[in-house]
């Protein structure tokens, strides 16, 4: 069942490709991809029905999910030089932090910190912000945000430490 869910997100972000970004339509099928994901993982645990194919269906669902959002959004909203720049210091962290963990534990390690739960949180939510809250106002905040998730992130996957 949750394998069925986590599908429907993958068919969601097919849906959003063929729909006007930021329309009625778009954010119908957002919210339904973005339900998939809450809940899917939920019920995986509820049902014991965890697995390593579940794990991965999900990580390709969030990918395809983040990427076609991505493709559909970034061109209708205008981004700073600055915010680039800071989104690319972001996602470098990121990047090094999976790295030196593949170098130190020998497998790719992606910690689900409270605070990187938080910012898919916010990044989810951002969408429907964008016509009432300048993007210059609320990208700060989710810069610094993402910032601090990073860091924490990298610093659990190269020290070994349990998430808190």
């Amino acid at each position: 069942m949750a394998n069925i869910i986590t599908a429907c997100r993958i068919v969601c972000s097919a849906v959003l490709l063929f729909l006007p970004a930021l329309s009625p339509a778009f954010y119908t099928v957002y919210l339904i991809g973005g339900f998939t994901d809450m809940i899917d993982g939920t019920i995986a645990r509820k049902m014991g029905t965890e697995s390593a194919f579940g794990a991965k269906l999900d990580s390709v669902a969030d990918f395809s999910f983040i990427i076609v959002c991505l493709l559909k959004i970034l061109p209708v909203v205008e981004l700073p030089r600055w915010l680039w720049i800071w989104i690319l210091l972001i996602a470098l962290i990121k990047i090094s932090s999976v790295v030196s963990g593949f170098v130190r534990w020998g497998k790719l390690i992606g910690e689900h910190t409270i605070l990187n739960k938080a910012m898919g949180f916010l990044l989810f939510v951002l969408p429907f912000t964008l016509k009432g809250i300048p993007l210059q106002y609320s990208s700060g905040f989710l810069c610094i945000m993402a910032t601090v998730a990073a860091l924490q992130e990298g610093y659990y996957i190269r020290t070994g430490q349990e998430k808190r």
